[in-house]
């Protein structure tokens, strides 16, 4: 396992799909550089999605493979489907950074904070359910894939609690706004004990 220094942070932003956690995630790279890592999936591409921004969009064969090689940090199975996140991946973004943002469901941030531990900080980020599904609506998803999501929405909100950080995401300019605040004095806070 790739081991992290004592001021090195990997900052998981989690909640029920179609909440914006994704989009809040990209906001706080472009106005803090922190560098997102990207996941793998078997999942088929959605029309909106771009390679290596959204995900690395790999076979079932291929995910295989680097399972057998011990490639994954943190995989999970949802839907039929695979998601991991490479470890030489984080490896290769802590070399040049203090800190890094991934995007996660409830399990795979549950992983990563036992491996971590103090190292993550979770941020749950929600909207009520109607929400979720204009918003789905909204960036093309299929009526398939939202009754899929919408079937773990539940169980996406009841992680709420053990996130460090919980914020309701009425617009994505104002949260992110707010989380890149809190960002910055826990970042700034964290490099004066040096």
């Amino acid at each position: 396992m790739f081991s992290l220094k004592d001021k090195e942070y990997i900052l998981v932003f989690t909640g029920p799909d179609g909440a914006g956690r994704k989009t809040i995630a990209e906001m706080i790279f472009r106005s803090l550089h922190i560098p997102p890592i990207i996941s793998y999936t078997t999942r088929p591409k959605k029309p909106m999605e771009v390679e290596g921004q959204d995900y690395y969009f790999i076979t079932e064969e291929q995910f295989h493979q680097a399972a057998a090689n011990h490639e994954f940090l943190e995989s999970v199975a949802m839907d039929g489907y695979h998601y991991g996140i490479k470890e030489g991946d984080i490896a290769a973004l802590f070399t040049e950074n203090q800190s890094i943002i991934m995007v996660l469901n409830a399990e795979g941030t549950e992983k990563v904070k036992k491996l971590y531990g103090d190292n993550v900080i979770r941020f749950f980020v929600y909207a009520d359910s109607d929400t979720v599904v204009e918003r789905q609506k909204q960036r093309g998803d299929s009526e398939k894939d939202i009754a899929r999501h919408l079937a773990h929405y539940n169980e996406s909100m009841a992680y709420k609690d053990a996130c460090e950080h919980v914020f309701e995401n009425f617009d994505s300019s104002h949260t992110a706004f707010e989380i890149t605040k809190l960002l910055e004095n826990y970042l700034d806070a964290k490099f004066l004990e040096d």
